[in-house]
């Protein structure tokens, strides 16, 4: 009897205190991390094959499925209504891929008069492989929608790029990121194209493949100062770089401006590769660094750059290795610069780096100059990384924060708390990583959804 009771009582009470509090306290999980100032939580749970997450303010966060969900976790809570669905499709690598968000004070604005402008309005960008025509034909899309605070919902979507999506299906990219020039960065994989931008001498004509876009968001044009905007094919005006496999990770350093990137290598060497305008990543010609390759000589351009002669090398093109690799592929996948104090001085301004197959957070250091990785001491005493290549599991083990994240898929920093949140797309979930002496109360998924 008196178990019955506990039960009826717990039955009882544990409702009223959701329903009073709104949250419950978020799901503590064993010690992932080497840091022992630092504790790992699930925030949310329940999500399907989770690809992208944005803040859209300090305490709402819109989530991407795969399957084509917009989903919305609102003071950590996993709402049940959808925001938006669309029609994509999922196969291998394709589906509801990449979001990024931006205030209508943004200052590129064409048209001042619109009254998205005049309402203030918040602006999401989603990028998805859209089914059209009853799935006969396929294209990776970029839409902006208007974010509708009241309704929670997205609206008004119009096209900013049309991009191919066939042969595929995989190397679709589709990370998306605002820069702090206030341009829309796009970044879309070869889908098994061979040309031109993949570094094919007599392959096929520039095709939109293979590429980071920089664009204007309000309508897809492209920036007056891209690197190839005189170029005589106007294909190229929007292209930032090229040369690329395929990426799931897009940040900027937020001191220097600068681009940063990884990419998947095929057999070997997955890639961290700093982006600067013209950048040529080198793909499929080279993967990891030029030491490393069969291509050893290289020519000075009127620039002043050295680019191989074996590349495709457009007028104000430029290669340049890449600042970390990893021998054996670990499928790098997200890149976010911690723009807090919250977790400590060291990481500050530094970069967490998430994998697929391993489920590994990565830490690395920015280097004075801003412009390349400085290992940590611990990591050159036990891994002798000097060479910024993983070439063994030691190695691997040195550079790793982190483990058991279940195929990271997209790494952010919390706007108000400066904690980093990490989503899974394997588990389903959101990790947030934060001090762990801190005491604080945090809402977690609603429990109706578990």
């Amino acid at each position: 009897m008196a178990i019955a009771a506990v039960v009826l009582l717990l039955a009882i009470v544990i409702p009223v205190v959701y329903f009073i509090h709104n949250y419950s306290t978020a799901l503590a999980v064993p010690s992932l991390i080497k840091d022992s100032n630092l504790k790992v939580e699930i925030m949310v749970n329940g999500l399907s094959s989770p690809t992208s997450m944005a803040f859209i303010d300090n305490n709402n966060i819109l989530v991407l499925e795969k399957g084509g969900q917009v989903r919305l976790v609102s003071n950590g809570v996993l709402q049940a209504k959808t925001v938006l669905q669309v029609s994509v499709d999922a196969e291998s690598e394709r589906g509801l891929l990449g979001i990024a968000v931006m205030n209508s004070s943004n200052p590129l604005n064409l048209n001042n008069n619109t009254s998205a402008n005049k309402n203030n309005n918040k602006f999401v960008f989603l990028y998805y492989t859209e089914s059209i025509g009853g799935g006969t034909d396929l294209r990776n899309r970029v839409y902006k929608y208007t974010w509708d605070e009241q309704n929670k919902s997205l609206i008004n979507p119009v096209l900013i790029l049309d991009l191919p999506a066939l042969p595929g299906p995989n190397h679709d990219g589709g990370k998306l990121v605002i820069g702090p020039d206030h341009y829309l960065y796009a970044v879309i994989g070869d889908l098994n194209h061979r040309g031109q931008l993949q570094n094919i001498k007599d392959g096929t004509p520039p095709d939109d493949t293979s590429v980071i876009f920089r664009v204007n968001p309000n309508d897809g044009l492209a920036s007056k100062d891209n690197p190839f905007i005189n170029d005589s094919n106007a294909v190229m005006h929007k292209y930032y770089a090229y040369g690329i496999r395929n990426s799931f990770g897009l940040a900027f350093d937020p001191l220097t401006g600068y681009l940063w990137q990884t990419e998947n290598g095929p057999d070997a060497y997955d890639e961290i590769n700093v982006v600067k305008p013209g950048f040529n990543s080198g793909w499929i010609k080279v993967m990891g660094p030029l030491s490393r390759n069969e291509i050893t000589t290289t020519i000075t351009t009127a620039s002043g750059t050295n680019n191989p002669p074996q590349l495709v090398n457009f007028p104000g093109a430029h290669y340049a290795d890449p600042v970390f690799s990893w021998k054996n592929p670990v499928a790098v996948t997200s890149i976010e610069f911690i723009k807090s104090l919250a977790m400590g001085e060291k990481y500050k301004n530094n970069i967490f780096v998430g994998d697929y197959n391993n489920g590994n957070l990565y830490y690395f250091r920015v280097n004075k100059t801003r412009n390349g990785i400085e290992p940590d001491i611990n990591q050159v005493k036990t891994g002798g990384l000097s060479n910024l290549i993983v070439d063994n599991d030691n190695q691997l083990a040195a550079v790793t924060f982190g483990t058991g994240f279940g195929g990271v898929s997209d790494i952010k920093t919390g706007p108000k708390d400066g904690f980093v949140y990490v989503l899974s797309i394997n588990d389903g979930s959101i990790y947030r990583i934060r001090p762990s002496l801190q005491s604080i109360s945090t809402p977690t998924t609603n429990t109706k959804n578990r």
